[in-house]
C-alpha cells in the first residue's frame, strides 16, 4: 500500500478543498491515488450535501454584477453569518453573480448556467461547495435589468467586499443623454430605494390587491367617525393619495433631497444630462427577506456538534 504523506494529504486537500481528516481517509481508501481520491470525496460529498438539503439557510449574501446597460442582483444562502464571512462562499457569490449576467436572471437559467472554475452547472457547483464548507446553501432569488439605452445602476448596502453584501438594489434609467449623469442619479435612486423600499416606480403600478387591502381599512377607519358617506368617500380617496405618494417611487420624497420627489429629481436631472429619463426598472433584495428562521437551543447545538 503506498504511504499517505503530509505532502499527499496537503496536495489533496488543495486540490478538493476539503477537510485534512476527509483527504487521508480518501487517500487510504484509494491506495494514494489522488484523482480516484477526488472522486470518492465528491461522492461523499454530494452525500453529504443531500443530507444538509433539508436545513433552514436564511443568512449568507446578496451578489450584483454590472455591465453598464445592464445588471443583475442574485441571493445565495446559507446556513450561518460565520460561513457568510468565508472567502470561498464570497468568491462563488460573486461568480454566480458574473455567471448571472449573462442568462435571463432567472434561478432556473442561472442554476443550469455552466460555473466557469467548476466546469459544472451552478446547482452541481452549490452542491459541492455545500460538502466542501459543511452548510446547506440555496441559491434562492435574482433579478436582471436592462436597458437598450442608457445605464442600470446599481447599489450594495453593508458591503461585505466588492459587489456582496446584505442588500443589493438595481435601478434601470432609459436614456440616450449623458452617462455620467445618469450613473450618478441612478445611484443615488438605487441608495432611495434601499431606504425607503418602495412597492411600485408609479401610483398606478401599484399591487392592485394591496391597493384594496388599504382602502378597505381606511374605509372602516372612517366609518367609525360616524360622518356621511359621501364625506367618508372623500376622506378615503385623500388617505388613498397620500398612501400612493408614500409607496410609489417617483412621488416619494427624495433621500438625497426631502425638499423635491423622485420624479422631480429625474426631471431635473435631464437638464444635466441633455435628454429624457426615464424609470423603467428596480429590483430591492434584502438577505433572508421572508425566510423563517428556525429558532434552535444553542446549548443543545453546541452538544450535538460535540458529540460529532
Amino acid at each position: 500500500m503506498a504511504e499517505i504523506t503530509a505532502a499527499l494529504v496537503k496536495e489533496l486537500r488543495e486540490k478538493s478543498g476539503a477537510g485534512m481528516m476527509d483527504c487521508k481517509r480518501a487517500l487510504t481508501e484509494n491506495n494514494g491515488d489522488i484523482e480516484a481520491a477526488i472522486d470518492w470525496l465528491r461522492a461523499k460529498g454530494i452525500s453529504k450535501a443531500d443530507k444538509k438539503s433539508g436545513r433552514t439557510a436564511a443568512e449568507g449574501l446578496i451578489g450584483i454584477a454590472g455591465a453598464g446597460h445592464k445588471a443583475v442582483v442574485v441571493e445565495l444562502n446559507s446556513e450561518t453569518d460565520f460561513v457568510a464571512r468565508n472567502d470561498a462562499f464570497q468568491d462563488l457569490v460573486r461568480g454566480i453573480a458574473s455567471v448571472a449576467l449573462t442568462t435571463d436572471g432567472s434561478v432556473e437559467a442561472i442554476s443550469a448556467a455552466t460555473y466557469p472554475a467548476s466546469g459544472k452547472p451552478i446547482a452541481d457547483t452549490i452542491k459541492d461547495a455545500i460538502a466542501t464548507i459543511g452548510e446547506n446553501m440555496t441559491l434562492r432569488r435574482a433579478a436582471l435589468l436592462q436597458v437598450e439605452h442608457g445605464v442600470v445602476a446599481t447599489y450594495i448596502h453593508n458591503a461585505a467586499g466588492e459587489g456582496i453584501g446584505k442588500l443589493g438594489v438595481l435601478v434601470a434609467l432609459k436614456s440616450i443623454g449623458d452617462k455620467e449623469v445618469l450613473s450618478s442619479l441612478g445611484r443615488q435612486i438605487a441608495m432611495h430605494v434601499a431606504a425607503t423600499n418602495p412597492l411600485a416606480i408609479r401610483p398606478e403600478e401599484v399591487d392592485a390587491a394591496v391597493a384594496e387591502r388599504e382602502r378597505n381599512v381606511f374605509i372602516e377607519q372612517a366609518r367609525e367617525s360616524g360622518k356621511p358617506e359621501a364625506i367618508i368617500e372623500k376622506m378615503v380617496e385623500g388617505r388613498m393619495r397620500k398612501f400612493f405618494e408614500e409607496v410609489a417611487l417617483l412621488s416619494q420624497a427624495f433621500v438625497v433631497n426631502p425638499d423635491v420627489t423622485v420624479g422631480q429629481a429625474v426631471k431635473d436631472a435631464e437638464k444635466l444630462a441633455g435628454a429624457g429619463i426615464e424609470v423603467t426598472g428596480m429590483a430591492r433584495l434584502l438577505l433572508g427577506d421572508g425566510v423563517e428562521k428556525e429558532e434552535s437551543d444553542f446549548a443543545a447545538e453546541v452538544a450535538a456538534v460535540a458529540k460529532g
